[in-house]
């Protein structure tokens, strides 16, 4: 049996292996939730909305550059999942130390704890953008363009029930206690990466032939980078589409920060636990209905339901805030139950610029979409000076005005499984 036949007679069995993977890396991730526990968090050591505003800006950088330096070993290597394994200790070992520092730490407020933290948080979501990058190239290898759907939305319904009964049962008890439980928080949140890691184990991945002796200094790097963007027409308007997108994740830090002014302070523990449980179902609800509609339609009309989509949560932010039409601080959290569409539009943003290549590419084009998810977040320290000067109502306005223009410009896209491309690109190393 040639090697192509293999991988389709396992493909029921990896897609169970790697939906089962991705919904313990969601429970896991529930705990330390970036636009809820994470902020909360960064506040309880410093609350200066310019910290907040550095959250972005280190959460997209550690996620874009490594992927691309990493592109090339990633295509070389014969086994994907063992990278897969690694990544998870990454994200496991970070968040455990974050836990360690703040049980050992008497005085929450020392000078030290915030840079600390920082560097820990860079170098978690470092490994958590090379494991996405793994992920969405093990998943381009194992699973074909049209089942593809089907893992993401197993993946978000089995993750979200997972993590709403983990919020429930015992992130609420936790954000009661005096400290918030972050300690208890982060810890669990570290133990349940490097359980998800194991899972790996389970993975069927026949090794790659021949792939070492073709892979060439135009398969990673800044430079192959520039040329994929440069040279690919359909991926640079996939990029614009992201990096328009993407500036929803500006406000990040800065949503729970505008919900906790509007919530009585005996009810904001309760308050958080809900946010995080209303942003975990959305989770799972949009990953099942954007994969049943991207297996049949493609991914093209999915994303772009997802960013028009997405523009809306900073309105409804601001609603929820403003006593208009008897809308108040009470409904707030459907604003986090529609910032769920955020991480399902990531993934399939990735599960298109999949279908743009072949697989040997997929590690190339995964770094390079990552990268340019990246480029907005210069402006994040900026966004948090802006919220200090000028309130929440002008920046989420122009921010959400940006997530519109990303979705004007998904109309410019092609559908991949439905389009054949004018050429391959080649992407060749320069004379």
């Amino acid at each position: 049996m040639d090697r192509e036949s293999r991988i389709r007679q396992l493909e029921p069995h990896n897609l169970l292996a790697l939906s089962a993977y991705s919904v313990l890396l969601r429970f896991a991730w529930i705990f330390k939730t970036e636009s809820v526990i994470i902020p909360a968090f960064l506040d309880s050591i410093a609350g200066a909305g310019w910290l907040r505003g550095c959250l972005p800006v280190l959460n997209r950088f550690g996620q874009s550059m490594p992927p691309i330096f990493f592109a090339r070993r990633l295509r070389a290597a014969p086994v994907k999942k063992w990278s897969l394994l690694g990544t998870s200790a990454g994200l496991g070992f970070s968040m455990i130390a974050v836990a360690a520092i703040w049980m050992l730490t008497g005085d929450k407020q020392q000078v030290w704890l915030p840079p600390a933290f920082l560097l820990l948080y860079l170098f978690f979501f470092a490994s958590n953008g090379l494991n996405q990058q793994v992920f969405g190239t093990l998943q381009g290898k194992l699973i074909r363009p049209d089942r593809r759907g089907e893992l993401l939305g197993l993946s978000g319904i089995g993750g979200s029930i997972t993590s709403i009964i983990g919020a429930w049962f015992l992130l609420q008890y936790w954000l009661s206690l005096p400290d918030r439980g972050f300690g208890y928080i982060f810890g669990f949140s570290g133990l349940g990466f490097l359980v998800a890691g194991a899972t790996c184990f389970f993975v069927k991945e026949p090794p790659d032939v021949g792939q070492v002796d073709n892979v060439s200094h135009a398969d990673g790097g800044l430079l192959a980078s520039f040329r994929l963007v440069r040279d690919d027409r359909d991926f640079r308007r996939l990029a614009i589409v992201a990096m328009l997108f993407i500036s929803i994740q500006l406000l990040f830090p800065h949503f729970q920060a505008l919900g906790q002014q509007h919530v009585e302070r005996d009810q904001i523990g309760f308050q958080l636990m809900l946010w995080v449980i209303a942003q975990n179902a959305a989770v799972g609800l949009f990953s099942w209905v954007s994969g049943k509609l991207a297996d049949r339609f493609g991914n093209r009309l999915s994303l772009r339901l997802q960013v028009f989509g997405t523009a809306s949560v900073p309105l409804l932010a601001l609603l929820f805030t403003s006593g208009v039409g008897g809308w108040g601080p009470k409904h707030f959290w459907i604003t986090f139950f529609f910032l769920g569409l955020t991480p399902v539009t990531i993934k399939t943003l990735t599960n298109y610029a999949l279908e743009l290549t072949e697989p040997a590419r997929h590690p190339l084009y995964v770094a390079t979409l990552h990268a340019s998810l990246a480029v907005p977040f210069i402006f994040s320290p900026l966004v948090g000076w802006l919220v200090d000067l000028l309130g929440f109502e002008s920046v989420f306005l122009g921010v959400s005005g940006s997530i519109l223009l990303g979705g004007l410009a998904s109309f410019w896209l092609i559908e991949p499984r439905h389009h054949q491309r004018d050429e391959l690109v080649e992407l060749q190393p320069e004379p």
